[in-house]
């Protein structure tokens, strides 16, 4: 650590004007100039998928989004409201039509830069014809009329649970995670397609919205509501969105380096949950000595006021259920960190696929449990001896940790299975050069979406020897591989 650094802002002003330098460096070459000569493309529809290996249909091709704007007319608990989703976006091909990731709620109208379009749904996908075709390149603006349906959502068998809109006692929080935002919204729905989000929502004048970035503004509107407009200040995929509504109190405080801090708290939760919530610097503190700066300009806790036991490392605003602040400090601790660790795996730096979970709740597991080590909790090492001893039966039932199915995704193999291949590699390179490759995959890929395949080639160029020989057995092999330094370990029989 450089005792001598600068502070938290400045060093985040100096990390932002790197990046604007490497990214006009590496950009691409700028498209020939159109002529006369030049042919012009035949419009075709857009794919109505990205081919993802567990959800084919997740995502869109032949455009990407520039900014989502939100605009949300809250009424009540569990109650219908009127919506509209604005897309601003860029075609990556001549269009004659394309999709939209869009589930249940009531559709009203589509339009394509302010023309009525045709618009047909088939299950998740919204089928959009323009009027006239869209071409190579053009910039385009698709707006969503409908009513939402803060009731919706869907069930997974493993670790997610239920996702979609969850009501709370007095209002609302959404868990969007993995592809539970079409239930709030339209849009190119796949953890690799990131972009920035207005969010305008409003509320009865006693209620209280928050969504993911920095309040803009708070203005009364006609009938004793309130309009609540927010920034995402950064792009994210929609699997990390959060907006909520309900009886909150807003609890600002700072981080290291003056950070802005925002919890969101139902106002009975307020004192009860305080004292662990003011842990939050501190694993900031301990989390950047490890990884370096935190990657946004903000962050803060979304208390939930829900019966779900599920937390949720959406942007800048983690959702945590009021029962992990409630329990042992040793718990609740080993949620925030994990969550928090999110921000910076999963993120900040963002999944290619699905498949590349691993690399997520990989990391948010490990440091979790190596903070808890440190911090009251069990011994890093004996869970993951604990790990490795089930780690067959795991890629039996679940899958190799870079090969889930999609009933599997968010199984354990994800989490602990994944971080026991993070300590593999730490006791292969040892703790000098792991942290070395900690670092790199952070700051080289930040604001960028990245996958297996670019962690063992980073992974390998920081150790300076081929890893890939290494690390492909650990996340696709039917066997565990020996636990470098732990020859005593033993892989118990699958049954």
């Amino acid at each position: 650590m450089n005792t001598c650094r600068t502070s938290h802002r400045t060093a985040r002003l100096a990390l932002a004007a790197a990046i604007t330098v490497t990214a006009a460096l590496t950009a691409p070459v700028a498209r020939a100039a159109v002529t006369a000569d030049t042919p012009v493309q035949k419009p075709t529809p857009g794919a109505p998928g990205l081919g993802d290996p567990l959800f084919p249909l997740d995502g869109n091709g032949g455009y990407r989004v520039d900014r989502y704007y939100l605009d949300f007319d809250w009424q009540a608990p569990k109650t219908p409201f009127e919506a509209a989703t604005t897309i601003r976006a860029t075609s990556t091909q001549a269009l004659s039509r394309f999709n939209l990731d869009f589930a249940g709620n009531t559709l009203h109208a589509v339009t394509v830069n302010g023309a009525k379009a045709d618009a047909a749904r088939d299950g998740d996908e919204l089928t959009v014809t323009p009027r006239s075709p869209i071409a190579d390149g053009a910039s385009f603006t698709v707006k969503v009329t409908y009513t939402a349906d803060p009731t919706q959502t869907r069930h997974r068998d493993d670790a997610i649970e239920d996702y979609g809109w969850i009501p709370t006692p007095d209002g609302t929080v959404v868990y969007p995670q993995p592809n539970g935002s079409r239930l709030i919204f339209p849009g190119n729905d796949h953890p690799g397609q990131r972009a920035p989000i207005t969010f305008r929502i409003t509320t009865p004048g006693d209620r209280t919205a928050v969504a993911n970035g920095r309040l803009v503004s708070r203005t009364r509107v006609p009938g004793d509501r309130l309009r609540w407009t927010y920034d995402s200040e950064q792009p994210l995929s929609t699997q990390l969105v959060q907006l909520a509504v309900g009886k909150f109190e807003l609890v600002e405080s700072e981080g290291p380096g003056g950070l802005p801090l925002r919890d969101v708290v139902p106002e009975s939760l307020v004192e009860p949950t305080a004292a662990y919530r003011a842990l939050t610097p501190d694993h900031l503190k301990w989390l950047e000595e490890r990884l370096g700066p935190y990657p946004f300009h903000r962050y803060g806790i979304l208390v939930g006021d829900t019966d779900l036991g599920v937390a949720l490392e959406t942007q800048t605003l983690s959702l945590v259920p009021k029962a992990d602040l409630l329990g042992s400090k040793v718990d609740a601790e080993r949620n925030m960190v994990h969550e928090l660790a999110h921000q910076w795996f999963g993120d900040s730096v963002a999944l290619k696929s699905w498949s590349d979970l691993w690399v997520s709740e990989g990391h948010a597991r490990f440091y979790e449990r190596l903070y808890s080590e440190a911090h009251g909790g069990d011994s890093f090492e004996a869970a993951m001896k604990t790990a490795y001893a089930a780690h067959d039966q795991w890629r039996k039932d679940f899958g190799a940790p870079a090969e889930p199915t999609e009933p599997n995704l968010f199984k354990r193999m994800r989490y602990d299975g994944s971080a026991l291949v993070l300590y593999a590699l730490r006791e292969k390179v040892g703790e000098a050069t792991f942290q070395k490759i900690e670092r790199a995959w952070v700051s080289g890929y930040q604001g960028r979406a990245a996958g297996t395949r670019q962690f063992i080639a980073l992974a390998s160029k920081v150790a300076g020897e081929d890893l890939e020989g290494f690390l492909r057995p650990w996340l696709y092999g039917s066997k565990t591989p020996p636990m470098p330094g732990h020859p005593d370990w033993v892989v118990d029989p699958v049954t």
